[in-house]
């Protein structure tokens, strides 16, 4: 199951997708990095761990804001050309 459930600004938008962006640059990062380098580990660590908080409390606080439907199990993902969210099934 795939629905639109919402839209956000363009500004809305630009603010997820430098994050969703940084996030996914660190995991790449994160494939190479090793422990032996352990203060560009830990740096990595801390701003994986940061990145992550700030995607998730995007999505809390959009969530909030436009109270959009959502179902246990599901996710909402963003469509960056459109700005439409969508309401997704897991499963």
């Amino acid at each position: 199951m795939r629905k639109i459930v919402g839209k956000v600004t363009a500004e809305e938008k630009n603010e997820i997708q430098t994050l969703f962006e940084r996030r996914n640059g660190l995991n790449e990062l994160a494939k190479i990095v090793t422990s032996d380098n352990n203060e560009l580990y830990e740096k990595l660590v801390k701003d994986l761990g940061e990145t992550g908080t700030k995607f998730q409390n995007w999505w809390n606080r959009m969530g909030e804001k436009y109270q959009w439907e959502s179902i246990n199990g599901s996710n909402w993902e963003i469509d960056f050309d459109t700005c439409n969210i969508y309401l997704t099934d897991n499963n």
